[in-house]
């Protein structure tokens, strides 16, 4: 069982390696969620995420025959990442299995600090499985992504942090996957304080750690495709398991619209890129999941390591969600001056038109007709409905277009 002398220790061994990330205090999420919201920025951490901390614990823990014939590792992005870094600054050879669906940035990042990058399996279990492999056959030692004491002990020391730099905390919130950074995270504030309160987010895609709570041992569960990839991991360890029954006070989970949503209000209010892993947390408090009020919380933003052709996807998700995107489609008389009046109705009501198509030819388009559809940015879905009572009030037949 991993100790907070372990934690202690780790942080000794990383001085220098690893940056100490802030803590920054946002005014904004604190209105939002009627508490005193502090983000632990561990997207602004070296390689992007937490993950550095535990693979470098772990590889510097190791004996040198043990890395006579390097290293391998399994990982969905970040911790990929995490142990390419290290094993660079420790002049160690390295193999990562990375899942055939991995971001594109997060493979060439891992490319970038020198490791060899296998692809293998859809999801990161499959991934696993094949490291697992490749460690037999090759005689390599094995950094695990969470389950492994050194990895956990490393990861305890963004919960260290936390507790120096704001020794007053009532709670703090943590993306859950495997269970690493929680589990650490926990140890640490724990031992240290047991009247904090820890809790842990997991995407409803992919509820593996409270599944097992609920089970009383660790499970394996089906999950589906989330853009909180760097937490979708289908089976929690078993060392994560233990101390997670130990010290954490509860999990809570978010969906897919929560997590997008909590990415764009990060990128627009904090100018902070992160993850969907990254954002749980965040999104947990931001609704309502958690049963906190006016207290000191500290949320853990877990990464940042998003693919640049994702971002504009993302945006228009959480722009759909916040209702500031909408497109309304209607049928009319297909003569000038008509297209006109609708778009009056539109500009008079303050929506900005980003888009106009029309279209001729479709089963519901009558000879003399045209289809129009607008693509209008709107303030909130209010200005939607305002916007759809205006078309019905002047006699047309819209449709919001999901």
């Amino acid at each position: 069982m991993v100790s907070y002398n372990d934690i202690v220790k780790a942080r000794e061994n990383m001085k220098g390696i690893v940056h100490q990330t802030p803590l920054d205090y946002s005014k904004t999420f604190s209105g939002f969620s009627d508490n005193e919201v502090y983000l632990k920025l561990e997207n602004l951490q070296k390689t992007g995420s937490f993950k550095v901390r535990g693979s470098y614990n772990k590889m510097i823990s190791l004996r040198k025959e043990e890395l006579g014939k390097g290293v391998v590792a399994a990982s969905a992005g970040n911790h990929a990442q995490g142990v390419a870094y290290s094993s660079e600054m420790l002049g160690i050879p390295c193999t990562i299995v990375m899942p055939t669906g991995a971001p594109l940035s997060k493979i060439e990042a891992t490319k970038g600090y020198g490791a060899k990058v296998v692809l293998q399996g859809a999801v990161f279990d499959e991934a696993l499985a094949h490291a697992m492999e490749l460690k037999d056959r090759s005689g390599a030692a094995f950094v695990h992504a969470f389950d492994d004491e050194a990895i956990i002990a490393g990861q305890g020391t963004v919960g260290l942090e936390i507790m120096e730099q704001l020794p007053d905390v009532d709670a703090i919130v943590c993306p859950v996957g495997g269970g690493g950074l929680i589990a650490g995270l926990a140890a640490a504030v724990k031992e240290r304080n047991p009247s904090v309160q820890v809790y842990g987010v997991e995407a409803m895609a992919c509820t593996s750690m409270a599944q097992s709570v609920k089970g009383k041992k660790p499970l394996t569960v089906e999950a589906s495709p989330t853009m909180a990839d760097g937490i979708a991991v289908k089976r929690p360890g078993n060392l994560t398991f233990e101390l997670v029954q130990r010290y954490v006070d509860d999990l809570f989970c978010v969906d897919e619209m929560e997590i997008a949503q909590t990415m764009l209000m990060l990128l627009e209010r904090n100018k902070l890129l992160v993850e969907g892993s990254g954002a749980s947390s965040l999104s947990a408090l931001l609704y309502q999941k958690l049963p906190i009020k006016n207290k000191k919380v500290v949320t853990v933003i877990s990464g940042g390591n998003v693919d640049v052709s994702f971002i504009s996807r993302i945006i228009e998700r959480g722009m759909v969600e916040a209702g500031r995107f909408v497109q309304y489609r209607t049928i009319l008389k297909d003569k000038p001056g008509n297209l006109e009046k609708v778009l009056e109705i539109v500009t008079e009501h303050h929506g900005n038109i980003m888009d106009i198509s029309l279209s001729h030819m479709g089963d519901r388009i009558y000879p003399g007709y045209a289809q129009l559809t607008l693509s209008v940015e709107t303030r909130d879905r209010k200005h939607i409905e305002e916007i759809f009572e205006a078309f019905k009030k002047k006699g047309y037949t819209a449709d919001i277009v999901q």
